[in-house]
């Protein structure tokens, strides 16, 4: 018989555990997306998602410099949210291997954690070895980091409120993945980088059942890729490529030389297969192919009947038993066959008779250089086969009808076009409204908006701090908009360097560089001015500031009257 006077025992709340159902939500509560880089433009691909106090990061990129942005290495997000909110983030999660979705991370993890942290990075094999590579490189121990290796069909539970199905998607790298992010407010489907390969180099398709199946569960919002929404049809196939570079490897009388982006596995593969078939031995050339390929090569995602040589090594074989793999596919000024087309590579040239075959796009604001590139090796007497006149690329992103698919197997409530330009959202949104069951909603994508979603509304809801920083040489973030300017102006205008003396006897120096081919009358007025300003500043006894004035302004005014040209003027004037 129970006690009357026993008190009944209190149950003690579980406190959730990581991965596990939280408490129930309301339709007050929201996702936060938050894009830091790779909406409006291509690269710097990086977004943290937030649900209360526990955040994820998807990628971490970076991009390229334009024309525009001299001396300038690589661009990087400003991640000053995550930096400010690091105690809040509960995963780092990478969908694949290329650099505009790993290439920042050298510079963003030390930024945000300082050169270790326990913050689990999740990655796929390659992806990992591939990260691991760039870290080392830059001076950082991978051990002293979380990185997790998962598969590009796994589950994972990131702290209390979310579980990442990832789901593999075809693309121009192996272990590429998409993810389906399960939140206590609904689902949301992020495809990563893809295109719908039906024959892909490695037989492995697209895992669209998990995609068909979060559509049948409902999906709240749907994060999908723009890149080709401008282009109609399908993607061509990697296989289809693979058959055209067989076709004129084949038929290459001489040496063969092909470049392609050196992360771009699954092309690689197709050169080496059709060298080897032919005959030829396979040379590589150029840093990041290097290293690219023995990471592939050590993992298994490269394999090589014979092995891969040196240019040393293929230099003194018949025309018709060498193939060299090189960088350059962008027209890069340091890249392998930038150096070969302008005949500055010190082990080997571009000869008549050659093929050189650019196996790749140029991504927007590198045309022009990929153009002179092309020309100078017409002008070596090379055979040029580059896309579109020869089908030896295709792009790694979905076009039009294959967009359209995976918007049928997920009818999203709510729509986010995403990596690519403005131009390309926008078709993509297009797109979208088209459909016979259209969003709900589609929002135009911006770096560093904070973008709100609920059970019923998705609205930007503000902005955090974002931007680009500049990697120049060892300095990262050093260089600004008014540097860039400065350099812009000089490398269109000159510089002219006044250099004065302010003592009993004063003395002028003028030194002008990439202005005009001054002759010894404009100089000499230049320096007869800055002589005369610079003797008055002394016997009145001038501040130096006052003399540097006294100097800029009329030598600048004479000059703009005398050539028509705005030169940067640096006067320095020095006490003697």
């Amino acid at each position: 018989m129970e006690n009357p006077e026993r008190k009944p025992r209190r149950r003690r709340r579980r406190r959730p555990q990581e991965g596990a159902p939280p408490e129930a939500v309301g339709p007050q509560d929201f996702v936060e997306i938050i894009p830091l880089g790779g909406m409006g433009e291509i690269g710097k691909n990086i977004t943290a998602f937030r649900f209360k106090d526990e955040i994820f990061v998807l990628d971490g990129g970076l991009a390229f410099p334009d024309e525009g942005m001299p001396g300038v290495d690589l661009l990087i997000p400003r991640v000053d949210y995550l930096i400010q909110n690091r105690h809040l983030i509960r995963a780092w999660v990478l969908t694949h291997g290329h650099e505009d979705h790993i290439g920042g991370l050298p510079f963003i993890l030390p930024m945000i954690f300082g050169k270790e942290s326990n913050v689990p990075i999740y990655g796929a094999r390659l992806t990992l070895g591939l990260l691991k590579g760039k870290l080392e490189e830059f001076g950082l121990r991978p051990g002293a980091f979380n990185l997790k290796e998962v598969s590009t069909d796994d589950r994972i539970p990131v702290g209390r409120y979310f579980t990442l199905d990832l789901f593999r998607m075809t693309h121009s790298i192996p272990d590429n993945s998409g993810v389906v992010i399960r939140t206590p407010i609904g689902t949301i489907v992020h495809t990563g980088d893809f295109k719908l390969d039906p024959t892909p180099i490695d037989g492995r398709v697209s895992h669209l059942a998990k995609v068909a199946q979060a559509g049948a569960e409902g999906v709240l919002l749907l994060i999908a890729d723009a890149t080709n929404a401008e282009r109609p049809g399908y993607t061509p196939s990697e296989m289809e490529i693979a058959k055209e570079l067989d076709r004129v490897i084949g038929r290459a009388p001489g040496r063969v030389f092909v470049t392609t982006f050196a992360s771009h596995i699954h092309r690689i593969q197709a050169v080496i297969w059709a060298a080897e078939k032919y005959g030829r031995k396979v040379a590589m050339e150029g840093r990041s192919m290097l290293r690219f390929s023995r990471i592939a090569l050590e993992l298994g995602y490269l394999k090589v009947r014979d092995r891969l040589y040196t240019l040393e090594e293929v230099r003194d074989l018949p025309d018709h038993q060498v193939l060299v793999l090189a960088t350059g596919s962008q027209g890069q000024p340091m890249s392998v066959l930038h150096r070969l087309a302008f005949e500055g590579h010190a082990r080997m040239a571009i000869k008549p008779g050659d093929t050189v075959i650019l196996s790749s796009s140029p991504i927007p604001g590198n045309e022009e250089a990929v153009n002179r590139v092309i020309n100078r090796l017409y002008a070596l007497g090379a055979y040029v086969l580059y896309p579109p006149t020869y089908r030896v690329h295709a792009s790694g992103h979905a076009s039009q009808e294959e967009l359209k698919l995976i918007l049928n197997l997920t009818t999203p409530r709510f729509f986010l076009p995403w990596h690519g330009e403005v131009r390309h959202q926008t078709n993509l949104k297009w797109l979208a409204e088209g459909m016979s069951r259209p969003p709900e909603r589609t929002l135009i994508g911006e770096n560093g908006a904070l973008y709100r979603l609920t059970v019923t509304t998705f609205e930007k809801a503000g902005e955090v701090p974002w931007g680009t920083l500049y990697v120049d040489g060892l300095g990262v973030g050093d260089i600004t908009e008014e540097i860039l300017a400065d350099r812009r102006h000089m490398a269109e205008e000159g510089i002219l360097v006044i250099t004065a003396l302010a003592g009993k006897d004063p003395v002028v120096e003028v030194v002008s560089r990439g202005f005009v081919k001054a002759g010894e009358r404009l100089l000499g007025e230049v320096k007869r001015m800055a002589l005369e300003a610079l003797h008055n500043g002394v016997r009145e006894k001038k501040p130096l500031e006052r003399i540097r004035d006294d100097i800029y302004y009329p030598v600048k005014k004479f000059l703009k009257k005398a050539t028509g040209r705005d030169p940067v003027i640096l006067p320095v004037v020095i006490e003697g």
